[in-house]
């Protein structure tokens, strides 16, 4: 029951600040800074470093998206949102978007008036446990403690994995990665259970992380992406080919350090369209014609942004897996720039 009423209160500040939502690119560009909705740390997808500058995954589509509005990647107001307060700040107006690992489903599309527009990681959820627990299969944790994160889709994903196995769990609720990190390292849950590429994140910021092991099951679907406000289309176009940018200069073979190079030389129309060499894209959305051209020197293109935050040859170690290009077998994919 408090589920619902959280989702009904949340439903109705959402409806209210759709309608007064219709300005947002206005509103960035008077106030000169994007605010972006992050996560309040999670490691190479979002977190603050020793100075307190926010990098990661997610957050280089809050610079894409202000250097293709603002023409500054530095132009990013950064606000930690958990699980519980993430929907409810963009609601209110106190970010313009979200740029953290949120679920798209249907009733947060629907009931609480929100876009996602696009999907940036492919994720599902997953358990990581200490190896001295001494099991190897999510289905052998009957009777576990399990630490997850209040306001999340893992909380019904879990109820329904262990109930379709006819096991029993204790939940540890915890408020964000930080707690459960703490809780599940302190020994306080025997598992601790959030989209799979969390745990991956979670893991290589442990002293001993080679003494905890991610178990095989993946037990939903959890498609992770940018998130806006109903009621303002014009945004949501920008955040989302903003978005798609990136993949498509993945795709083209343009980088961050090659795109001026590409600019000056290319003679493929869709990349021009892309870069602002031909046509009008840029005016169709309220930008110059330079948007995407700037989106991609911010941080490179999907696939750098990828293999430099979270990729095998960072600690976060992962693979493309469902996020390659779909030419190489993934589902990142950008419709047609015509």
């Amino acid at each position: 029951m408090k589920r619902s009423v959280f989702l009904g209160t949340l439903a109705g500040a959402a409806l209210l600040a759709g309608y007064a939502s219709a300005a947002t690119l206005d509103d960035v560009k008077a106030r000169g800074v994007l605010n972006c909705g992050v996560n309040t740390g999670l490691t190479g997808f979002g977190a603050p470093d020793a100075t307190g500058n926010y990098t990661g995954f997610d957050v280089a589509i809050c610079k894409a998206v202000a250097a293709a509005v603002l023409g500054d990647a530095s132009k990013v107001k950064y606000t930690p949102t958990t699980g519980e307060t993430r929907f409810t700040a963009l609601a209110s107006g106190e970010v313009d978007m979200l740029a953290r690992n949120s679920t798209w489903t249907y009733s947060r599309d629907n009931d609480l008036k929100l876009d996602f527009v696009a999907v940036n990681y492919y994720d599902g959820q997953g358990f990581m446990v200490k190896k001295d627990l001494g099991v190897a299969s999510a289905k052998e944790l009957d009777g576990a403690t399990v630490c997850i994160q209040t306001g999340t889709t893992t909380e019904l994903n879990l109820a329904d994995f262990f109930k379709e196995n006819n096991i029993t769990y204790t939940p540890v609720t915890v408020a964000d990665d930080a707690e459960a990190q703490r809780q599940y390292v302190a020994g306080a849950c025997d598992a601790f259970t959030t989209d799979a590429s969390g745990l991956a994140a979670t893991r290589a910021t442990l002293p001993d992380a080679e003494n905890h092991i991610i178990l095989p099951e993946i037990i939903s679907k959890e498609p992770l992406g940018p998130v806006v406000r109903h009621g303002d289309n014009n945004w949501g176009d920008i955040v989302r080919w903003t978005f798609y940018a990136l993949v498509a200069a993945e795709e083209m073979g343009i980088t961050s350090a090659n795109v001026e190079e590409v600019a000056g030389s290319t003679q493929n129309p869709e990349v021009k369209r892309l870069l602002g060499l031909e046509g009008d894209l840029g005016a169709m959305m309220g930008l110059d014609k330079d948007w995407g051209k700037r989106a991609i020197a911010a941080s490179g293109n999907y696939g750098e942004i990828f293999a430099a935050n979270i990729g095998e040859s960072t600690p976060i170690g992962l693979a493309r897996g469902l996020n390659a290009l779909w030419t190489q077998g993934g589902l990142q994919y950008a419709p047609p720039f015509r």
